[in-house]
């Protein structure tokens, strides 16, 4: 009963999303630049001024125009996003629900780009635009990505663009640790991907983390040795900066500096951290902006978080 209750539920908020006014324009901007020649640069730049930084004469562009790269990259994301309708249904769902949960949020222009396979910068909201860099999602194993390690590329996929600009948008809304804790940090992480479970509910939990299947069943097999790691080397109050980039931030695995850690997927602090934060919401009924507004301790004295086992 209290599974049909709870689905009864979603159903209800899932109804009442689906009825928010959450329209939106997309621009195929790569494809314009595309079709671009040097007689219609003016207008293009006149159109979208901020894609063109004042600092760069037209010379720049003229030769980005007739550059070969460049050219290779339109065609082969032309190849990939013939046409972008699937991925615009999917960020229409997405605006919605953080339209849902976020009234005052404003939903974005979206505008499609190439970024000479800029995969720091993938995806890029600025609140009044979210700028999608299609050369970054062309698949894991496209020639252009020859050369980058695997546990980045694995995730220049199409299915991660929904995930990825879900997550940049989830960022304005969580506030910037509060302490220089482990913890602090692994419950930002944590809040960042509780707000995706509501923005994107059907997207895997997998495609949130951006790991594979068979990373995210190992962090759940080992969900339990992770926390026993985590408590028992008294970390989580520590404010040594190297916990970052050895358990919150991308890498070939996390490090624990044990004969697991090949075998381990990255950012195993922010997986541990997500499951505090669901464990607190469960466990204490509060609002998601009275849990953003929350600090770490106290979340985690009351999230009561267990590990599965």
């Amino acid at each position: 009963m209290l599974i049909l209750f709870s689905c009864d539920q979603k159903s209800e908020t899932e109804e009442k999303i689906e009825k928010v006014n959450a329209d939106f324009q997309t621009i195929r901007f790569d494809r314009k630049f595309a079709e671009a020649d040097e007689a219609g640069l003016p207008r293009l730049k006149k159109e979208y001024p901020f894609l063109f930084p004042k600092q760069y004469p037209d010379s720049v562009w003229i030769n980005k125009l007739h550059d070969s790269i460049q050219e290779e990259l339109n065609t082969e994301v032309e190849k990939i996003f013939p046409e972008f309708s699937e991925e615009t249904d999917a960020l229409h769902s997405l605006f919605q629900h953080v339209k849902y949960y976020f009234p005052n949020f404003q939903v974005p222009e979206v505008i499609t780009i190439t970024s000479d396979v800029d995969y720091k910068n993938k995806v890029l909201y600025t609140g009044k635009y979210l700028f999608i860099a299609l050369d970054t999602y062309l698949g894991e194993d496209h020639k252009f990505y020859i050369g980058i390690q695997e546990f980045l590329k694995k995730n220049f996929r199409k299915e991660q663009i929904i995930p990825d600009a879900a997550g940049e948008i989830a960022k304005q809304f969580v506030p910037k640790p509060e302490a220089r804790t482990f913890l602090a940090h692994m419950l930002y992480y944590g809040k960042i991907l509780y707000l995706k479970d509501l923005f994107i509910p059907g997207v895997s939990d997998a495609e949130k983390m951006g790991y594979t299947k068979e990373e995210l069943d190992w962090a759940k097999a080992n969900e339990d040795q992770i926390w026993r790691y985590f408590v028992e080397n008294e970390i989580l109050y520590d404010t040594d900066s190297n916990l970052y980039s050895r358990f919150l931030y991308p890498a070939p695995f996390s490090k624990f500096y044990l004969q697991l850690d090949s075998e381990s997927p990255d950012r195993l602090g922010q997986y541990i951290g997500w499951h505090i934060i669901r464990s607190y919401i469960e466990k204490n009924k509060v609002f998601v902006k009275q849990m953003l507004k929350t600090p770490a301790a106290e979340i985690f004295d009351k999230a009561n978080y267990k590990p599965q086992k």
